[in-house]
């Protein structure tokens, strides 16, 4: 049964808001925040400038990955008793690897409305420009920190074909460019994105080999977004497995090959990262049975 004007609920606005820079804000967030009666914001000091500048009043109250799960009812019974919220996250759509998803579904299971505003956002800005196959892609956000989660992810996106979308920290940048590197190889193209829209944007495009050693010789600044070519459709998907009984298979083919020379023969053959193939050599039992014959 459909609502009367009166009984129905509020609805969650969900604001895009710039990446940078502040001339990126459209004329419907702009008075989208004008009208809502709050703004669940990320950061109320960040948002605070943005709402400076573009003169506007309405109150905030703080949202984000830290208090989320205690804000939720509040901001639920909030919109059930018919007030109008916006949500924004520091720097694009809310909701993207940030709290406004958990926002979002619970105001879907409370059938209250949530009307998007559509915004930059930092995986569209640095695809459209990176150089690279935009017709098919993955957004990762950002990778595991837990190292056999980040292992065991990055090992699945290894045959994936269309091209990926990675957010990362500046301390982080070059540990995830190795990893990358390994699990993906050297010779995967990428494009570099740092400080979209703002005074010190900057892009650099090569392979991953290249971005290792173009910065193992700085200090990154600024957050980055890196696109990443996928795979060849034609390159064959190895499973671990199938990597093993090979490896186990060249290293027994004949006298004295080595662990290192078996991986050397195996990445020419798969396009796989020697290093990644060699850490699998190393766990092959070589023990074999005997027969004895009379």
């Amino acid at each position: 049964m459909a609502l009367t004007a009166s009984e129905s609920p509020g609805i969650l606005y969900l604001v895009g808001t710039p990446i940078g820079n502040l001339d990126d804000m459209t004329v419907r967030a702009v008075k989208t925040l004008q009208t809502v009666d709050l703004i669940a914001a990320e950061d109320t000091r960040h948002t605070g400038k943005l709402l400076k500048h573009w003169q506007i009043e309405t109150p905030q109250l703080s949202y984000h990955e830290h208090n989320c799960q205690e804000r939720i009812p509040e901001l639920i019974d909030l919109l059930r008793s018919g007030k109008a919220i916006a949500i924004v996250t520091d720097a694009g759509m809310p909701g993207i690897s940030d709290p406004g998803c958990e926002l979002v579904k619970a105001c879907v299971e409370a059938a209250i409305a949530v009307v998007p505003i559509p915004g930059v956002t930092a995986v569209i800005t640095a695809l459209t420009a990176s150089g690279l196959s935009t017709h098919r892609f993955a957004f990762e956000g950002f990778l595991p920190t837990d190292n056999q989660e980040r292992r065991s992810r990055l090992e699945a996106l290894a045959s994936e074909t269309r091209t990926i979308v990675f957010y990362e920290a500046p301390h982080r940048l070059l540990e995830t460019l190795q990893d990358l590197a390994e699990h993906l190889g050297s010779s995967r193209q990428v494009a570099i994105a740092r400080e979209l829209t703002k005074l010190h944007e900057e892009f650099w495009r090569g392979n991953l080999g290249g971005a290792i050693a173009y910065y193992s010789d700085r200090h990154p600044k600024g957050e980055f977004t890196l696109v990443v070519d996928g795979a060849t459709a034609t390159q064959i998907v190895w499973t671990e497995a199938q990597l093993l009984a090979e490896l186990k298979a060249i290293m027994l083919s004949g006298d004295g090959v080595s662990r290192s020379q078996a991986s050397r023969q195996l990445a020419a053959v798969s396009k796989l990262p020697r290093r990644y193939l060699y850490q699998l050599a190393l766990t092959v039992d070589l023990e074999q049975s005997t027969t004895v014959t009379n």
